[in-house]
């Protein structure tokens, strides 16, 4: 993929679409791109992040460990950007990345993550309105999920 290539790509993600060409040129050449195969790992939950990815190609799948082990989560395409939240925060990755198929990432190491966040203002906003309608997607699952744990309570409670 040329730089160009990788550039309109860029322009497609939400988090980097108002950035002006210079600057998406500098992110694209100034990024690593690095391909994972099917079952390979790109994010390890509990490890330190140092750096957030952007789906070029192909798709994964985001896990937490649970007690009776990994639970998908979310589903992650072309355009997708994920690992941000552990650069954003300081803190531990809170899940695995893990590719369903080959997948083609862009590497944006943290420091150059931030240089963009402080340089541009919208895309602070842009990243707010993501993790916004990730917070609300996770309250949702877990109303869901409550309603279907009440349910079941009440089947097995009808029974005794």
């Amino acid at each position: 993929m040329s730089l160009n290539e990788e550039v309109d790509l860029l322009r497609r993600v939400p988090l980097f679409a108002k950035l002006e060409p210079s600057k998406l040129k500098l992110l694209a050449f100034t990024s690593e791109r690095l391909t994972f195969q099917p079952g390979q790992a790109l994010i390890r939950q509990g490890d330190m992040g140092d750096a957030a990815y952007v789906i070029m190609d192909g798709q994964a799948d985001v896990q937490v460990e649970t007690p009776q082990g990994p639970l998908t989560v979310a589903h992650l395409k072309r355009n997708d950007f994920v690992g941000e939240m552990a650069i954003l925060c300081d803190v531990p990755r809170t899940a695995t990345v893990i590719a369903t198929e080959q997948l083609v990432t862009l590497r944006i190491a943290k420091e150059l993550f931030f240089r963009l966040v402080t340089e541009f203002p919208q895309m602070a906003v842009e990243i707010m309105r993501v993790l916004a309608q990730r917070v609300e997607k996770t309250t949702a699952d877990l109303r869901d999920a409550n309603n279907k744990v009440r349910e079941l309570e009440g089947k097995l409670q009808g029974k005794d």
